[in-house]
C-alpha cells in the first residue's frame, strides 16, 4: 500500500538530542537524591514524556519531586541544545525527497519540538503539523498519539508509516495499526539497538537517514 502520511517522532529521530537530555535528566535526578547516569536514563525514559518521567522518578523516590522540575529540566536542556544540538545527519535532505506528507508526533511538549527543530532549521519542513502527548490522554507506548495525529491529518492508518528510535514509541505505532521503521543512527542508539527495535515490531530498521525516500517509496 502506498504511504500517504509518514510520521516522524522528534528526538532521536529529528534531532540528535537523546544523549544531551540523558546527561541533564541524570544530572538533576542525582541532585534531588535519585542517582541515574545518563545511561540509565537512555535505558528507562527515551521515547517517553516527561510527565511519565516524572512520575517513575518520583516512584524510585517514594516522595514527590519539586513543582519546578520539569521547568528546571527545560531550561537545562535549552542550554545544552543551545550549545550542542544538531540535526540528525541527512535528515533534510530525507525529507525534501519525499512525495507524501508529513508531520511530527513527539513525547516532547510542542514548546520543545519548536525550540528543537527552530534552532536546527527543520521547523519549517513541518510546521504547522507538530503533535505532543501532551495533547492526548496517554502517551507512548499507548496508540493515542499516533491515532490522533492521523486523525488530524486525516489519513487512515494503513496509509500511514511511521519513523521511530525507541521501543515505546514503536509499540505505540504498532498498536496504532501503522507500518513503522526502526531508526538506529542517533548517538544514543549502541550495539544491539536495531535489534532491539526489531523485536518490538519494526518492519524494518536503518541507519542513514539517506535511505528513508527509498524504504518509503516502497509502501508497506
Amino acid at each position: 500500500m502506498p504511504v500517504d502520511l509518514v510520521l516522524f517522532d522528534c528526538d532521536g529521530v529529528l534531532v540528535d538530542s537523546e544523549v544531551l537530555s540523558a546527561r541533564v535528566l541524570a544530572d538533576e535526578a542525582t541532585a534531588l537524591g535519585r542517582p541515574l547516569s545518563p545511561e540509565d536514563c537512555l535505558d528507562r525514559f527515551t521515547g517517553i514524556s516527561m510527565a511519565a518521567v516524572r512520575s517513575m522518578i518520583e516512584a524510585d523516590l517514594g516522595q514527590p519531586l519539586p513543582p519546578d522540575f520539569e521547568a528546571r529540566i527545560r531550561a537545562a536542556d535549552e542550554r545544552a541544545f543551545a550549545r550542542q544540538l544538531r540535526p540528525i545527519e541527512g535528515v533534510e535532505a530525507a525529507i525534501r525527497a519525499l512525495d507524501c506528507r508529513r508531520c511530527v508526533a513527539s513525547s516532547g511538549s510542542p514548546e520543545k519540538m519548536r525550540f528543537t527543530l527552530g534552532l536546527t532549521g527543520l521547523l519549517p519542513l513541518f510546521e504547522p503539523h507538530l503533535f505532543s502527548a501532551s495533547m492526548v490522554a496517554r502517551g507512548k507506548p499507548a496508540p493515542d498519539l499516533f491515532a490522533y495525529a492521523a486523525r488530524q491529518m486525516r489519513v487512515p492508518p494503513a496509509a500511514c508509516l511511521v519513523v521511530e528510535d525507541s521501543v515505546a514509541g514503536v509499540t505505540a505505532a504498532v498498536a496504532a495499526g501503522m507500518d513503522v521503521l526502526g531508526f538506529a543512527g542517533g548517538a544514543h542508539c549502541r550495539d544491539g539497538y536495531a535489534s532491539m527495535l526489531q523485536r518490538a515490531g519494526a518492519r524494518m530498521t536503518f541507519e542513514r537517514m539517506a535511505q528513508l525516500p527509498a524504504l518509503v517509496a516502497r509502501g508497506r
